[in-house]
């Protein structure tokens, strides 16, 4: 067994996926529409599907947004160095909202962005 994806409700799709595509720098894998249901997929990811889990952005078309709750905490991806990624983020027009720096009570190396719906992405510096 291994995990496949994560599934977060987007309310523009477009802008989510230029978000992911273009600031955190994965690409969209496929992009499925159903008009019966009314609401797109699309999946993005670092690489195939096959390899390794993805993000599922669904978008309803007839809902604007989310409230996000207080259940979900974030997606956490690996980065060499997570004050260079904070700098890649930042100028590409994302929304930084921990700088990189060391977490309590530890020594990791994190920092948080948001995705355009208020999602948390944690940055972890890989060790070494």
């Amino acid at each position: 067994m291994r995990i496949l994806h994560t599934m977060l409700r987007v309310g523009d799709l477009d802008r989510s996926i230029t978000f992911y595509t273009e600031v955190l720098g994965m690409r969209e894998l496929r992009r499925q529409d159903y008009p019966g249901g009314r609401f797109t997929l699309a999946f993005v990811g670092y690489g195939p599907e096959s390899e390794g889990a993805v993000l599922e952005l669904t978008h309803n078309w007839d809902t604007a947004s989310y409230e996000i709750g207080n259940g979900f905490g974030h997606v956490a991806i690996a980065v060499d160095d997570a004050y260079a990624a904070c700098e890649r983020i930042r100028a590409r027009g994302g929304n930084v909202v921990r700088e990189a720096g060391p977490m309590k009570h530890g020594t990791t190396v994190i920092a948080f962005v948001e995705d355009p719906d208020g999602y948390r992405i944690e940055l972890i510096q890989k060790k070494g």
